[in-house]
Parts: structure tokens; sequence; C-alpha cells
């Protein structure tokens, strides 16, 4: 299993171990990943996500999963996201 975010695809980046005589290693910086289930207020239903926990604190600020996705441009989403706000779009566009 990849260590992804579900949501924005965010990844490991890479870097330096620096030490006190400036001795640089590589290494890598790992996402801070959990293991969360998001309601979809629109969709009346809830998703099982792997999320990092910095989306997370992003969802919560944007009003849940609903108000992320419509307010997250498609070229930052994952094809899971997409697939959400895809049908999220649609049962909206029914209720309109």
């Amino acid at each position: 299993m990849s260590r992804r975010c579900d949501l924005l695809n965010t990844g490991p980046m890479s870097g330096h171990n620096v030490s006190h005589s400036n001795i640089k290693t590589k290494r890598r910086f790992e996402v801070n990943l959990c293991n969360v289930t998001l309601p979809s207020d629109g969709l009346g239903q809830n998703f099982k996500l792997r999320i990092a926990a910095k989306t997370l604190r992003t969802v919560d600020f944007k009003g849940g999963l609903d108000g992320f996705l419509m307010g997250t441009k498609n070229a930052k989403l994952t094809d899971k996201a997409k697939k959400i706000k895809k049908a999220l779009v649609k049962k909206q566009a029914e209720a309109a």
C-alpha cells in the first residue's frame, strides 16, 4: 500500500539529515496518514479514506467533505475524490 493521501495525492518528500558538522545524508519525510470515515451530507453516506492530517484539517475548515470537494479544483484531486465529487455534483443538479 502506497503512502499517499486519498484526496490530494500527497506523498513522501525527500530531504537531508544535517549533522552538527554539517554532513548531509538523504532521508525521506513520510506523510502523516490517518484512517478516517468522513460523512457526505449531500450524498447521505460515509466514505472510508486514508488522508493526510494536513488534509483532514483543511476538510474540517471547509465545513466537511462536501465543502472541501466543491472548493477544490479537479486537477488537485485524486481519481477516487473526483468520483465522489462527480456524484455530489450530479445529486445537487437533480435537487435543483
